[in-house]
């Protein structure tokens, strides 16, 4: 990492906030969902980060429950004081006291639910995979058919105004869910909650551009700030504005034992 970073880092293990997205950079993007398990070298040294920094945080977009049994968090030991805040910041987790917070079902999302199967149906597209979050619903067509996104992007868009909602674009996704927090949001929130005096974020899609966003405001402010981009043919807009570029999540396990190590 940036030198600077580094020996703040080093110097004040305490003081540190490490948040990460969990799917493309803990977990390998894969055809399903819900077999995106997070890499096991990478939790093995997030407990041993999660001994000596401040905060580990997974800040992602999937539903905390998901997060923590495809993460395996649960239990780990280095692992106590992990927190999960889910859907962007919505739903939140923490170790610590094992307490979950899950805001109610939009009734907008309730409505998106009972019609996208026929609004896809009438639009030749019965057959991508629908993921109903809760708080949110995604259309994936990762493994089924991968162009058929581009078409579906500006009608899905305009479902989305109708009903009120954002849609949050990814790889080979699309999820319309509630407007409120994002994962910016969730960085500047956890920072101030542990009074962190350096952010270290790492993420690799769309979603994570307000996470990059709140990491530069911070900088500005004064605290130290590292930005990692988990990158992948599919995804480019983070690269040009990480500090690091790594190679998907293998090199995201890679640097995670390498910074346990320092310690």
């Amino acid at each position: 990492m940036p030198a600077p970073v580094r020996t703040a880092v080093i110097a004040d293990p305490a003081g540190t906030l490490l948040a990460l997205d969990f799917d493309g950079t803990l977990a390998h993007i894969v055809d399903d969902p819900t077999q995106a398990y997070a890499h096991e070298r990478s939790v093995a040294a997030l407990a041993r980060l999660g001994r000596v920094l401040g905060q580990v945080a997974i800040v992602t977009g999937r539903p905390v429950r998901q997060a923590l049994e495809l993460g395996g968090f649960d239990g780990v030991a280095g692992l106590e004081r992990l927190v999960i805040w889910g859907q962007y910041g919505a739903e939140q987790w923490d170790a610590a006291t094992s307490e979950t917070i899950e805001p109610d079902r939009p009734e907008p999302i309730s409505r998106l639910a009972d019609e996208l199967p026929g609004w896809l149906e009438q639009r030749g597209a019965g057959h991508v995979r629908i993921e109903d979050k809760g708080l949110a619903i995604a259309v994936h067509t990762r493994g089924i058919d991968p162009g058929l996104l581009d078409e579906l992007s500006q009608p899905l868009s305009d479902l989305a105004a109708d009903l009120g909602l954002v849609v949050e674009p990814g790889r080979q996704v699309v999820e319309l869910r509630a407007p409120g927090s994002d994962k910016g949001d969730a960085v500047r929130a956890l920072a101030s909650r542990l009074g962190a005096r350096q952010v270290i974020f790492a993420g690799d899609d769309l979603g994570d551009l307000p996470a990059f966003a709140a990491v530069e405001e911070l900088r500005e402010s004064g605290l130290g700030g590292l930005l990692i981009c988990s990158a992948s043919t599919e995804q480019d807009a983070l690269v040009a504005r990480a500090d690091i570029v790594l190679d998907g999540p293998d090199a995201v396990a890679d640097w995670l034992e390498a910074l346990a190590d320092e310690f």
